[in-house]
């Protein structure tokens, strides 16, 4: 059986979600008359503390939504270098909203408030875009599943609030993080203007993405969704199985969070591997030494039909995950012990 380990995103429904999902009650969403999603993006805003929410297919379009919300074409984002909304969404923000972003050399993918406030372009400077918006990535993708200081995120928040700045969170990952570190989500919803969430990752729904708002930002949220194509019929299959996710595989996390853990102590014991990346969730980047060792790693997980992923650089990650099974990790840990 192969083991694949490339991203969270590659869960299949558990039968249980599969049943939960076929017996779901569905209506027409672009009316706002489904009811598996009215109650999905109910119990989603109601987490958050947040006025309301809307269920988009998939977490780049809700990030999207969200950019364009917050800003006007020529307008500036300030993100990180790693940012997932500029290095994986397609150069969607040039596209979508007419924007560019500014990007910061921050820890692991995450910036800090000082940098935050030394990057806003003088309002008054016509020669530059105006800055508009801040977006933070909490887990960070790139920066290996990286969970910021929420004390950081506050210090940011007032920074944006001194120079009234949008505040967007791409938190397609955040349950991992909240998890990690027994965080509540209403602190998040008390700071940020909007926040994404992705229920196709940890949660193991086979889609969805929800964005949460103050009212003045999601009076916008389900235009800008049509703009984009967003808009859906009876999902309400999909979003059950949301409802499901929350219900039964949100606190069951920290599990895929020891197993990444404990990969990363056997990396760390083989001569072929020259780092392991601090591990604080579900992700573990790692680098191979050049040379024979290197090719000879790769081969044995292939040979094993073990699949991670190589993010070029010389780095390759390994992503937990929920069909990533008690059996399948003792198989791995046996395969590092025993890798020449």
């Amino acid at each position: 059986m192969k083991i694949d380990l490339r991203s969270d995103t590659l869960t299949k429904p558990t039968p249980a979600m599969l049943e939960f999902m076929m017996k779901a009650e569905v209506g027409d969403d672009v009316y706002k008359e489904d009811p598996s999603v009215n109650e999905l993006e109910r119990r989603i805003a109601d987490m958050f503390g947040m006025d309301s929410a809307l269920y988009f297919p998939t977490g780049s379009m809700t990030n999207q939504a969200a950019i364009k919300i917050h800003t006007q074409p020529g307008e500036q984002l300030i993100a990180d270098a790693y940012a997932h909304v500029y290095n994986y969404e397609g150069g969607g923000v040039s596209f979508n909203s007419g924007v560019s972003c500014k990007l910061l050399s921050g820890n692991r993918g995450m910036i800090t408030a000082s940098q935050v406030e030394e990057a806003i372009n003088p309002p008054d400077f016509y020669h530059s875009p105006l800055t508009t918006l801040v977006c933070l990535e909490n887990t960070t993708n790139k920066g290996g599943g990286a969970c910021y200081d929420f004390e950081e995120i506050k210090k940011i928040k007032k920074v944006c609030e001194h120079h009234q700045l949008g505040f967007h969170l791409d938190g397609a990952r955040l349950w991992n993080a909240m998890v990690a570190n027994d965080e509540n989500p209403k602190d998040y919803g008390n700071v940020f203007d909007t926040i994404s969430v992705c229920l196709s990752k940890g949660l193991g729904a086979p889609m969805g993405s929800v964005l949460v708002g103050k009212q003045q930002f999601m009076d916008k949220a389900i235009r800008v969704r049509k703009i984009l194509g967003g808009g859906m019929r009876q999902v309400g299959y999909m979003a059950a199985a949301g409802i499901y996710a929350l219900d039964h595989h949100l606190d069951r996390m920290h599990v895929d969070h020891q197993r990444a853990k404990a990969l990363g102590v056997q990396l760390e014991t083989l001569d072929a591997v020259t780092s392991v990346e601090a591990i604080d969730t579900n992700i573990v980047i790692f680098k191979l030494s050049e040379g024979p060792s290197k090719q000879r790693f790769m081969d044995e997980l292939s040979r094993e039909k073990i699949a991670i992923s190589d993010m070029g650089q010389g780095k390759l990650r390994i992503v937990t995950h929920l069909d990533y099974t008690e059996s399948d990790h003792e198989r791995f840990l046996l395969f590092l012990s025993n890798v020449s």
